[in-house]
């Protein structure tokens, strides 16, 4: 091997080694921020984001070895929403209003609603708002967000800021299904950014929206983030499209 040979063999030897790395099936796909928000509003439509729905809600409650539980019946269009106790017999036909992300609680003998917020506790770790669909893409502002594998699930998390202080949660980091276009995770947060409760979805129901099935949230566990054992189950049965007048929403109407 002659001399030019030697110092181009000995070249090609000091040059780096560059590894291929082989593309994780599992990865997340990019998307960009509109993509980002479509997905997101999808993910709306599998929680009651529709123009008429109707559902029951059986809500259980377990903390320091209590357990409390109650029933209700909830009408939805768009952002309105009006939900309906069913059981313990001592609630039953009281009524929760909301309106354009205003709040009503409405009980049979008083003769003026009251005024409450979507974030009061309702039961257990379940606030007023979260009987009422979801319109995260919306009322939210998009201000990051990232692939990521969530339980072996390729999922876009978002981190979610409030547009007004009526909302249920002023922050919320959101898990949402890029194969399924559902949320399966939340974690929500106070406006200083504490961590004060979680979140996890399934979607066991199914429905026909816009012509295309889809999964529809079957129940939604919440545990607190100070006392673990905490848990609040909110389990949704019997979901049907409704056509709802908008009277239904009629704060006038609704008082008797």
């Amino acid at each position: 091997m002659n001399a030019l040979k030697i110092i181009a063999f000995t070249l090609i030897l000091l040059l780096p080694v560059t590894a291929v790395k082989a593309q994780d099936p599992l990865a997340p796909a990019p998307m960009d921020l509109e993509k980002a928000t479509a997905l997101l509003a999808e993910s709306d439509l599998s929680r009651g984001n529709s123009s008429g729905l109707e559902w029951d809600i059986d809500i259980e409650s377990q903390t320091e070895g209590d357990t409390e539980a109650n029933s209700l019946t909830v009408l939805v269009k768009d952002t309105n929403c009006l939900a309906e106790y069913q059981s313990p017999a001592n609630v039953k036909g009281r009524k929760l209003l909301m309106k354009d992300r205003n709040m009503w609680f409405i009980k049979p003998g008083l003769s003026k609603p009251v005024p409450i917020s979507p974030r009061q506790k309702l039961l257990g770790g379940s606030s007023n708002g979260d009987i009422a669909s979801t319109n995260y893409a919306g009322d939210y502002t998009i201000e990051h967000f990232t692939g990521e594998v969530l339980d072996g699930e390729p999922c876009m998390v978002y981190d979610l800021k409030a547009k007004n202080k009526n909302l249920t949660y002023d922050r919320i980091r959101y898990w949402v299904s890029q194969r399924t276009k559902t949320g399966v995770k939340a974690e929500f947060f106070t406006l200083s950014g504490k961590l004060f409760k979680t979140a996890v979805f399934e979607y066991d129901h199914k429905i026909s929206l816009n012509g295309q099935e889809r999964p529809f949230v079957s129940k939604m566990t919440i545990t607190g983030a100070v006392v673990e054992t905490e848990k609040t189950v909110m389990a949704y049965s019997r979901i049907r499209l409704r056509d709802i007048s908008p009277s239904a929403f009629n704060l006038d109407l609704l008082v008797k």
